[in-house]
Formats: C-alpha cells, sequence, structure tokens
C-alpha cells in the first residue's frame, strides 16, 4: 500500500524504486497491484474533492 501511494501524484525518483527493489524484489504484477491499492485513496479523494478523480477510478476498475 504504501508504495502504490507513492505512484499517486507522480511518485519518487526511479533510484528509489530500483534500491527498493534491490531489498526486497517486486511481484511480477507490482503495476497491477499498486494500481488496485490506489483505488482506495482515489475514492478517499474523489468523496472529499469531488469528481474529478472519477476518471481514473473507473479506468482502475474497466481495467480489472
Amino acid at each position: 500500500m504504501d508504495l502504490a501511494m507513492t505512484t499517486l501524484f507522480g511518485g519518487f525518483e526511479p533510484a528509489f524504486y530500483e534500491a527498493y527493489n534491490d531489498i526486497y524484489p517486486f511481484p511480477k504484477n507490482y503495476l497491477q497491484q499498486w494500481e488496485i491499492a490506489n483505488l482506495y485513496p482515489l475514492l478517499i479523494h474523489l468523496n472529499l474533492f469531488g469528481l474529478s478523480y472519477a476518471g481514473n477510478i473507473l479506468h482502475t476498475i474497466r481495467r480489472f
């Protein structure tokens, strides 16, 4: 969840993810896992800040 959250609004430098992956390798489907994990914070943002987040939510739901 924490790593997924880092990608929600732009992400960190690639070196961060590379260093993390060197110590604790990501699973093969980590990008999909992160996208699903980001649904929860996106739903919160939808509730708090409005429909501008709906497109990202619907896109993820349709993919999975």
